[in-house]
């Protein structure tokens, strides 16, 4: 029998701990969405309430929300316009593309699944239809009104221009 060391961090989150690579590409794709996105509102591994099942995307990109402080919510039932995923390197592509469905049942209207190790993102519009985007394009997301440059996403080192 194989015995699998869990991290507290995948016990308590359901979901494998960040490597470096991941936490790279989820701080360029944070801070480019957030110039972008004029308005929207992107914020990073929240619990989303998805028929009585947690969620917690990568990133999840809302139309508006607003800061509460006597009101918050620990799980967020409201859908959000787009859930962004990046491939852990532990993680099965399958585990996430299977999320698709649930996500889109839920309302959102544009899921994106990054591949950190082929440089690619696929943006689906539904649980069967995608795009892909890879290596130095430009990632377009109607729902998101979007374009992003790639080589941007996935560079190592960010830089403002």
């Amino acid at each position: 029998m194989t015995s699998t060391n869990i991290s507290t961090y995948e016990s308590t989150r359901g979901k494998p701990a960040p490597s470096k690579n991941h936490a790279i590409i989820q701080r360029n794709l944070f801070i480019m969405l957030s110039l972008q996105l004029n308005g929207k509102d992107v914020l990073p591994q929240l619990s989303l309430n998805i028929d009585g099942k947690e969620r917690i995307p990568d990133f999840a990109v809302f139309a508006s929300v607003s800061f509460m402080p006597f009101a918050d919510e620990i799980k967020v039932a409201q859908a959000p316009m787009t859930t962004i995923e990046i491939l852990s390197s532990t993680q099965k592509i399958s585990d996430l593309t299977a999320k698709s469905g649930e996500y889109f049942d839920f309302g959102v209207q544009s899921y994106w699944l990054v591949i950190p190790e082929l440089r690619s993102i696929y943006v689906f519009s539904s649980s069967d239809k995608h795009t892909v985007f890879a290596n130095e394009e430009i990632l377009s997301d109607p729902t998101l009104g979007i374009k992003l440059d790639l080589k941007r996403v996935f560079g190592e080192k960010f830089r403002l221009e």
